[in-house]
């Protein structure tokens, strides 16, 4: 395993962290504790030293198994991130219950990194700003129940650097990117920017939501065979010195395997050139294919009217990357169809895409829907 400074904290953390909003599941979509707990521990043997969960993952499931599979020892090999449901606090005294709730959840007395989930600019106005949840951090800090503080984000890049700029307490944050996503949102540039304040900058999102893992024929043409899909995708961010480390969201004993070896080989400045180009060649590949940015975090869920959200996009994005036959095929499997939306909008107050989803589900529709019912008037 190779280790990376963290920021101005100076603590060494693996440059593969664990992250743990896409856990095995078993029967009925809940998580398979057993083979959850058994892979998180391999991999913290193995090197893995960084462990990031958060309150909404697994429908809250996330945080009690990660607090079972850091039992016997394991707790004292890992720095664990957890992060503060901000959209819930609704006083602020909240902001430490809910915490207390976490490190009850979590079998431990404190959490080394600490961050306020998800932030944008209405967020920040009606959250961090209004219930002073930066303070309550620092308080936190004092009562030794966390150690270093951070924020997660999903906005524009003027609100990015306008969360950075906010405090001067901020010790790291969390971006999404990755080859595709080099200008959206934070973007390089975020990434950039926050490094050169002094803090750590983890990543997200890196194999975007697993579509970068398993690349239609026209993108993966322009990489070399030597390595995978997946190890192309993280050593664009490992080559990078800003990047402290990347989460992968690791479901399944291989993966964990994979990106293991891929760590040991990981460096600043791991790529050539003509490597760097391919990257450039296949993002304006991939940006012409693409029907829609999901990355399926599955915050949108559950729907009120039963869509599967991330698996009507997935259907979607197929169309782009392999045609009609393999996007209807995967679509008409799925029990609620987009015609199913009522367009209440639930989902899209909580995407972190900022996705207009009700709009797609329509397009969804005209594209993998049965053909519309001839106009009656036109049928005399």
């Amino acid at each position: 395993m190779q280790y990376r400074t963290f920021g101005r904290t100076g603590i060494a953390v693996s440059a593969l962290g664990f992250g743990t909003m896409r856990l095995p599941l078993a029967q009925e979509e809940k998580v398979d504790e057993a083979e959850a707990i058994a892979i998180l521990r391999h991999a913290i043997d193995s090197g893995v030293n960084y462990v990031d969960t958060a309150y909404p993952y697994h429908q809250g499931n996330s945080e009690r198994v990660v607090g079972k599979a850091l039992q016997d020892g394991y707790r004292e090999k890992t720095y664990l991130a957890d992060k503060c449901p901000v959209w819930l606090v609704e006083k602020e005294e909240d902001f430490e219950r809910i915490l207390d709730e976490q490190l009850e959840k979590l079998q431990t007395d404190h959490i080394d990194f600490y961050l306020l989930h998800a932030l944008n600019r209405e967020r920040l106005e009606e959250k961090v700003k209004k219930f002073h949840l930066v303070d309550h951090m620092k308080k936190a800090r004092e009562a030794g129940k966390i150690r270093f503080l951070g924020f997660s984000f999903h906005d524009s890049m003027d609100v990015f650097k306008e969360i950075v700029d906010y405090s001067d307490d901020w010790d790291f944050c969390q971006i999404q990117y990755n080859y595709i996503n080099v200008d959206y949102q934070a973007g390089m540039e975020g990434l950039r920017y926050a490094a050169q304040k002094g803090l750590a900058v983890v990543i997200m999102e890196p194999l975007l939501g697993g579509r970068l893992a398993n690349l239609s024929d026209h993108v993966a043409e322009v990489f070399s065979k030597e390595k995978s899909p997946v190890e192309h995708a993280l050593d664009f961010l490992w080559d990078q010195p800003e990047v402290s480390l990347l989460l992968s969201g690791m479901s399944s004993r291989q993966q964990v395997e994979d990106n293991l070896a891929y760590a040991d080989r990981s460096a600043v400045g791991c790529l050539k050139e003509e490597e760097k180009e391919a990257y450039r060649k296949a993002k304006e590949i991939y940006d012409s294919m693409s029907m829609v940015g999901c990355t399926g975090c599955a915050y949108c869920m559950p729907c009120p009217f039963g869509l599967n959200i991330p698996e009507i996009f997935k259907a979607y994005n197929l169309y782009g990357l392999h045609g009609l036959n393999p996007a209807k095929e995967a679509y008409e499997k799925l029990g609620v169809l987009a015609d199913a939306c009522r367009s209440c909008h639930h989902c899209e107050k909580e995407c972190p895409q900022n996705l207009k989803i009700s709009q797609v589900m329509k397009d969804v529709r005209a594209l993998l829907g049965p053909p519309a019912e001839p106009d009656p008037k036109w049928m005399i």
